[in-house]
């Protein structure tokens, strides 16, 4: 019982895609179908009126994300229309047969509908089985046939949706994960800056009455660090959800690259570093070797034959640019789905108010690229 309640309050798949091209391929398929069948099949009772109400059902397919239930009921609403003609004519068959394809309808139901939409559609559909069932005096091999169809259809929306959600779930996760870390980072970093600005506010109290030089260059000094904390605050998109914060080794930035080189292993790793691209923000700095870092582990592990992946960092005014190529082979036409390593990379260079992309390279192999603001914040 328990579980009927859960699934009758389970919402919708967030944002289901709007109507495409496989909608209207479908539509125009059952329309086209249903019209050819109604021109050379000869010997249906009301034969213009069958071809018309099974076309009326030609538009479901296409509000089949948007409004599944509707588009079920539609569906199945003019099976059960066909299956009440076939009772009262007495005749043995007055459905086109391309009115099987409103089974696709009933996985669109559960694949994109909520659960009170699903439970409803499913009983819908149950009862016009069962009339069609009764009306064509079916076997019980043929009910049996006919239930795991349709049973077969359910399963398949199930299992596409579950998937789905299992996708959205990790992608969130790695998100979520990312901006943690992040998020530790800028605590850190704003840290220092406060840290100093405290000790100069108390060395600028002792000096002031004696030494109002030193003090004007002490308040020179807190203004520069406040500047530099409010740049880094601009940046952090949340604060920690936990009360206390654990201590965190030095963070490695643009510096440390260096210690991604490899010259003895296969494929090698370089990296050319400009000057200009040295004392950046700390979470910039560090943005910028976890991003080479996962980069060159995803070249390691995925890159085809290759025999060299190249990182290079410059500045180019007031933006920093990170950029990892390998020389691997990319079969034609070939499309990789971003996974959680990307997605989380991306959504840190994002919190940082930059960019990341990633794809072929123009000379093969595969090819990242960010931007990061060189001031903290763009």
């Amino acid at each position: 019982m328990a579980g009927w309640r859960s699934a009758w309050r389970e919402p919708r798949p967030a944002d289901p895609p709007p109507t495409g091209r496989w909608d209207w391929i479908l539509a125009s398929g059952f329309a086209g179908a249903t019209l050819v069948e109604g021109v050379i099949r000869r010997g249906l009772p009301w034969q213009p009126l069958v071809i018309a109400l099974a076309l009326g059902v030609a538009p479901a397919f296409l509000w089949r994300r948007r409004h599944p239930l509707v588009a079920c009921l539609i569906g199945f609403g003019a099976a059960g229309l066909l299956s009440i003609l076939q009772l009262v004519t007495h005749r043995t068959d007055v459905g086109p047969t391309s009115m099987t394809a409103v089974v696709i309808l009933l996985y669109s139901l559960v694949r994109w509908g909520s659960g009170r939409e699903v439970v409803l559609g499913v009983a819908a559909v149950a009862a016009v089985a069962a009339l069609g069932m009764v009306v064509t005096h079916a076997t019980l091999a043929e009910m049996i046939g006919g239930t795991l169809f349709l049973m077969l259809a359910i399963a398949l929306g199930a299992i596409v949706r579950n998937r789905a959600e299992l996708w959205t779930r990790q992608q969130r996760d790695a998100r979520n994960e990312e901006r943690l870390a992040l998020a530790r980072e800028l605590h850190d970093t704003v840290a220092h800056h406060v840290s100093a600005i405290a000790v100069q506010a108390q060395a600028g109290g002792v000096v002031a009455a004696e030494q109002p030089a030193r003090a004007a260059a002490i308040l020179a000094a807190i203004e520069t660090e406040a500047s530099r904390t409010l740049a880094e605050m601009r940046a952090m998109v949340r604060v920690l959800r936990e009360d206390e914060m654990e201590a965190h080794p030095s963070q490695r930035g643009v510096a440390d690259l260096a210690a991604l080189v490899r010259t003895d292993q296969h494929p090698r790793v370089v990296v050319s570093v400009d000057d200009s691209a040295m004392g950046l923000p700390r979470s910039v700095d560090a943005a910028v070797y976890r991003l080479a870092q996962e980069s060159v582990t995803n070249a390691l592990r995925h890159a085809r034959a290759a025999t060299q992946v190249a990182i290079e960092v410059d500045r180019v005014g007031d933006v920093v640019r990170l950029r990892v190529t390998d020389d691997g082979r990319t079969p034609p036409g070939h499309v990789v789905k971003p996974g959680f390593g990307l997605t989380g990379m991306a959504e840190r260079a994002q919190l940082l108010g930059g960019s990341l992309t990633a794809g072929p390279g123009p000379q093969g192999g595969w090819a990242v690229d960010a931007v990061l603001p060189a001031g903290g914040s763009l």
